[in-house]
């Protein structure tokens, strides 16, 4: 009795289908299969993620005679900056989307020394830089490991740039009181993704992970991997969505802290009082001064 090969696989295999089409184009130098397909991850919502890298990006028509071989629909949709050396397309392929990004490799080399060399912090390149470390190689494996070998290591600067970015807590444990008469459900839940966000910022540069708000998915997966992390933080992260905001204060300012504990003791040259500070801040409500409205 035959198996059902898993999404993954399943993906997988397809990848491996399409991927000599493009290859045999003549400026084609590699290609990778990347997201959950490449790490196992998949279900039966998931899309293909290729990245296919060339000397030159082949012109619109020799891609549009890979998607015909490959059996591919036309485009359902097209991100351009063949100017700038990349552009993005996807198609559906026996019912599921593949989504292929083309990229020249002089632009993705720009885009690892953005990273890698000017320590940039807040940008979606991070996913990339993580996608291809996870990554399976479909063609050009040397300069896919090259590639590979350059982001495994991680710049230390790049790590103290992070913490130092993302340690920027708006104080809501101090608002508290105040804001549990003014209706403030939606504000408060933006601002506890906020500060979510930014200790898992701290606590990637700390752990030396590449990491953006960008699509930002997979939570447990991602926490499971830290091992400089306060303890049960992805739960107590949902729990911060989900508590009574009679709660959320004290529930963010410790985790908040335990956040800053941590760089105290991996990172003693960030300065943390200014952090330090606003957890203490507390807002306090005015009294009317008697006699002066008459």
């Amino acid at each position: 009795m035959s198996v059902e090969p898993t999404p993954s696989a399943y993906l997988q295999g397809i990848a491996r289908q399409i991927a000599p089409i493009y290859a045999a184009l003549p400026t084609s130098r590699a290609i990778i299969l990347t997201g959950s397909a490449a790490e196992g991850l998949s279900d039966y919502y998931s899309d293909l993620d290729l990245i296919l890298y060339y000397d030159e990006l082949p012109h619109e028509d020799a891609l549009h005679a890979a998607r015909e071989r490959n059996g591919g629909s036309a485009r359902t949709w097209l991100i351009d900056d063949r100017g700038d050396g990349a552009l993005m397309e996807a198609y559906s392929i026996y019912g599921v989307e593949c989504q292929c990004g083309h990229s020249t490799v002089a632009r993705w080399e720009r885009d690892m020394a953005e990273i890698l060399a000017q320590h940039t912090v807040e940008t979606p390149l991070h996913k990339a830089m993580d996608g291809l470390l996870h990554a399976l190689p479909l063609h050009g494996e040397e300069l896919v490991q090259r590639w590979q070998a350059q982001v495994a290591a991680f710049p230390p600067e790049l790590a103290e740039a992070m913490v130092r970015h993302y340690m920027t807590f708006f104080p809501l444990w101090s608002l508290q009181d105040r804001l549990a008469t003014r209706d403030a459900t939606l504000w408060v839940s933006q601002g506890l993704s906020e500060a979510a966000y930014h200790i898992l910022g701290v606590l990637a540069g700390l752990n030396q992970r590449y990491f953006t708000t960008f699509q930002f998915k997979r939570l447990r997966r991602f926490t499971d991997g830290l091992a400089i992390a306060p303890p049960q933080l992805a739960d107590r992260i949902e729990q911060l969505l989900r508590v009574d905001q009679q709660m959320v204060g004290a529930a963010l300012a410790s985790l908040v802290s335990e956040t800053v504990g941590l760089v105290e003791q991996h990172m003693p040259q960030i300065d943390t009082q200014p952090t330090r500070r606003r957890l203490n801040q507390r807002a306090s409500p005015w009294k009317p001064e008697p006699g002066i409205i008459r």
